[in-house]
């Protein structure tokens, strides 16, 4: 049989459509949209303890955990690609064996952060803040979060497995299950039962194991008995080493980004309390633009996925220049939006005039950083959901080079008008650099 034969055969044609891309972005961002809401509420429900070094505690503990556990949330992405491709090929059997491979190294690092608790514990809280009583509250926080590490990491796998077949509806419900749960729990831990810092901390943890059996109980009715794979297949070496690859090049990408955020804080800490704190409140335009996008990087994510899966260049192409319309379409409109209501934003998240005079002369920049991220978010979802990780991790190692270059150049002349070019200039490079490579890698992909 010739190879125009074999890959007739093998090839799984779909149509890639608006709608399509919508409804799997869409859902997304409204379940991400709901993170900084819960945010807000247990800063609320602390705030009304009238004890500041609790409502610090409650902040440095919450950074932790997003440090750690957000470096860490490499279970969802990977768990989407691997999904995708197999829902791209029709292999029902190979989707459930990656949802058990992802929920078994979800639980197996869930019980290797509580073994490490005790000295995360010890040492980690002080790292962060000099202040003893601070610091002691942040313990408490912490110490109460780390005891469900194997429950948050196998909802990152469930969270991964419905996206990867596509149900952005059904990952909206899963959030919002989880994060209205912890909403209400919070406000009646923490106020109602007067329980404090120690019951927003119950309340998230509560609202895990909720989310955790809700999403096994929808995961497990779309499981078919015919389809379920052996033991042997579930813990296949070479699969298992494919998925141990793709965590370790997105955990990777995950610190070096993370790392080029502390730098940015650390070079703007130079400038002064008023410019670090104007920079502290600009990032949050910056989280919240990539909210949005990390949506469409979603959509990316499952559609190249499954193109690469079902053998079928046309439908990769398709989801190439829509994923990248409609995400340089939202960045455009949400830039638009920080440019008209920034400032109003900025006086909202300060009541320092100070802070919001310099935050209003930076804001430019964080409303660009959109514009500049969004093909970078793109390319992250493309080159995950096709499981190429490795030029992925590549790239970011290129651009923070060329980061920490710009810094060097561009910050003593320009001040921090040069920290915040940097910023755009390593997102801008991210995606350029990664957006080189789709040709060459599509064609290995699709032999094309």
């Amino acid at each position: 049989m010739d190879t125009a034969n074999q890959q007739a055969e093998t090839t799984r044609p779909f149509e890639v459509t608006h709608r399509l891309v919508l409804g799997i972005a869409v859902p997304m961002t409204l379940g991400f949209l709901t993170t900084p809401l819960l945010g807000l509420t247990d800063t609320a429900v602390v705030g009304h303890l009238g004890r500041p070094e609790a409502l610090a505690g409650l902040a440095i503990g919450a950074i932790l955990f997003d440090l750690i556990y957000g470096s860490l949330s490499f279970f969802r992405t990977s768990t989407t690609g691997l999904v995708a491709q197999a829902f791209g090929r029709g292999d029902i059997r190979e989707q459930q064996a990656v949802f058990y491979r992802a929920m078994i190294s979800a639980v197996a690092l869930g019980l290797l952060m509580l073994a490490l608790s005790p000295l995360i514990l010890a040492t980690a809280p002080d790292l962060m803040t000099g202040d003893a009583e601070v610091a002691a509250v942040t313990r408490q926080y912490f110490g109460i979060r780390m005891l469900t590490s194997p429950v948050t990491f196998a909802n990152f796998a469930i969270l991964g497995f419905v996206l990867g077949r596509g149900k952005g509806s059904l990952a909206l419900l899963l959030q919002i299950v989880l994060n209205g749960t912890n909403i209400l729990l919070a406000i009646l831990f923490g106020l109602v039962l007067g329980w404090g810092v120690a019951g927003v901390a119950w309340a998230t943890a509560a609202a895990e194991v909720v989310g955790l059996v809700m999403g096994l109980a929808i995961v497990s009715r779309q499981f078919s008995a015919a389809h379920r794979p052996s033991r042997v297949e579930i813990i296949d070496p070479g699969k298992l080493r494919q998925l141990f690859q793709l965590n370790a090049d997105i955990l990777i990408r995950s610190l070096i980004l993370n790392g080029a955020f502390a730098l940015l804080t650390r070079v703007g800490s130079s400038f002064g309390a008023v410019t670090l704190a104007a920079n502290a409140v600009l990032m949050n335009i910056f989280m919240l633009s990539a909210f949005f996008l990390d949506g469409l990087a979603g959509a990316a994510e499952q559609l190249a996925g499954r193109a690469v899966g079902a053998r079928f260049r046309p439908a990769f192409d398709r989801m190439l220049r829509l994923t990248g319309f409609w995400s340089f379409a939202m960045a455009g409109m949400v830039g638009l939006f920080f440019i008209a209501f920034g400032p109003a934003i900025i006086q909202t998240l300060t009541t320092s005039q100070e802070v919001q005079q310099a935050a209003a002369v930076y804001l430019p920049w964080a409303a660009l950083t959109g514009l500049t991220g969004a093909l970078a978010f793109q390319m992250d979802g493309i080159f995950i959901g096709a499981t190429w990780s490795r030029e992925m991790r590549n790239m970011m190692i290129l651009s923070f080079v060329i980061y920490c270059g710009s810094l060097a150049v561009l910050v003593p002349p320009m001040g921090n008008h040069g920290l915040w070019l940097s910023l755009n200039l390593l997102l801008l490079m991210r995606g350029l650099f990664l957006a080189a490579m789709v040709p060459r890698k599509a064609r290995q992909s699709f032999g094309l």
